[in-house]
């Protein structure tokens, strides 16, 4: 199976790539019925995460960042696949008394973790109701709370996020809501960073107000889309921390325009080829950023002139190779869709300046849907002006921190989490900064 962060349009809108669509999972509360789903702990304090994957299959996730799929056979075991490839890893797992809060992993016996979970409807921007949850360790201590902003994904975060059991696990709180438009929120879903920012910070007064005295600190984690609108929240209500993981510190242009460079380069093209694709790039950029009203007569030119020349077929960025093979009228049409009040020239080199809270940003050296060297130029450039900023770059690490193997095909398959990456996030949230190492992460600190 080909790691989903790769397709489609939906890869220029980071919807499959910010932490909600990596680390897929089921509700906290468990509220589809799989008895499987659940935080898990071995008796040596080790803790196995069981998501919904796709169809009858299940993933698991370890804090050490080893994953895999769960797959049925026919006598009522399940064994296990590599990351996102197709290949046995040798694990097997037992679920004959999941109902009773009990799996077997590899032989070992693991019990289901439980928390305090509150579900609750709160207003976002507009008086729209947000579906959300608040998801606690079991106990009366005060501890971190992270608010999990969402990438630009289309399902509900309260049905697909696995930190809101993740973090809990390892005793650091979550906040959990469907945006507008998803899930059981009402609204009509939007792209708008400074509405999907009055929406966060909305979700974190929320969990402040349930949480009560329990709320030791709080703060945002941003994954992908999300890294453009957790430090814009952070700037209109005070928080303790803001997490980006795999985000971008440039517009959602020049997003594109970096994709498209990058890849042309990896394989192998010429400058000038690559001065001819973006040239073409920002052809399409233009109809997308009109909303599809504009701009066809210069795309329709750059694309009779290119498409006969041998480098035209790799031609991809986030969201340039979906409109290539459409007329004019098929855009249009197609377009409609698509309109979702995105802001493509915004700019978060000011805000990022402007945010009090400490920030850690961690990317993958080798992402291409969110390409990190520019991002990670820009983010040094703020410690280097003394703002409360650290940068962890993983190297050979893919958007959402993910490491891959190059199948076959010349295509990315995900094996395995960054080591390091959660217990990374999980340090920040508890004291705001990072100490010692985690994994092979390069660290900038301020």
């Amino acid at each position: 199976m080909i790691h989903p962060l790769s397709r489609g349009l939906i890869a220029w809108s980071l919807a499959l790539v910010s932490i909600s669509a990596v680390l897929a999972s089921s509700v906290a509360s468990n509220a589809s019925n799989d008895c499987q789903i659940g935080a898990y702990r071995f008796s040596d304090g080790e803790i196995i995460d069981v998501a919904r994957s796709e169809g009858d299959t299940f993933r698991w996730r370890k804090f050490d960042g080893t994953t895999g799929i769960l797959h049925k056979k026919d006598d009522g075991s399940w064994t296990s696949t590599l990351g996102w490839t197709d290949r046995p890893d040798g694990h097997t797992t037992s679920f004959s008394r999941c109902a009773n809060g009990e799996i077997e992993f590899d032989g070992k016996k693991a019990h289901r973790i439980t928390f305090d979970v509150t579900d609750t409807v709160f207003e976002g921007r507009g008086g729209i109701k947000l579906a959300g949850r608040l998801v606690m360790p079991k106990g009366e201590n005060s501890v971190p709370i992270v608010v999990l902003v969402h990438g630009a994904e289309r399902e509900s975060a309260r049905e697909s996020y696995s930190l809101q059991r993740l973090l809990p696990a390892e005793n650091v709180g979550v906040f959990v809501y469907d945006k507008r438009g998803t899930g059981s929120s009402e609204g009509k879903y939007t792209q708008d960073f400074d509405t999907l920012a009055d929406d966060a910070v909305a979700a974190m007064r929320e969990a402040k107000r349930i949480a009560g005295t329990r709320c030791a600190r709080i703060g945002y984690q941003g994954g992908s889309q999300g890294g453009w609108i957790a430090p814009l929240a952070a700037t209109r209500a005070p928080v303790d921390f803001v997490v980006v993981c795999f985000g971008l510190a440039v517009s959602v242009i020049d997003e594109d325009q970096q994709e498209v460079a990058l890849e042309m380069r990896l394989k192998g093209h010429t400058q000038e080829e690559i001065s001819k694709a973006l040239e073409v790039a920002s052809a399409a950029e233009a109809v997308f950023e009109s909303s599809f009203t504009k701009g066809f007569e210069r795309f329709d030119a750059v694309r009779a002139k290119y498409r006969n020349e041998a480098w035209y077929k790799d031609l991809h960025g986030n969201y340039t190779h979906f409109f290539l093979p459409y007329t004019e009228a098929e855009l249009r049409e197609k377009g409609k869709e698509f309109v979702w009040g995105t802001p493509f020239r915004y700019d978060p080199m000011p805000t990022l300046r402007a945010v009090k809270a400490s920030q850690l940003w961690i990317l993958g050296e080798d992402d291409l849907e969110a390409p990190s060297a520019e991002t990670s130029r820009r983010i040094k450039t703020l410690i280097a002006e003394g703002k409360p900023v650290t940068l962890a770059l993983f190297p050979h690490a893919e958007h959402g921190m993910t490491e891959y193997e190059v199948a076959s095909n010349g295509e990315r398959v995900s094996t395995r989490y960054a080591p390091g990456y959660f217990n990374m996030m999980l340090d920040f949230a508890r004291v705001g900064r990072l100490s010692g190492s985690y994994g092979s992460s390069v660290i900038v600190r301020p």
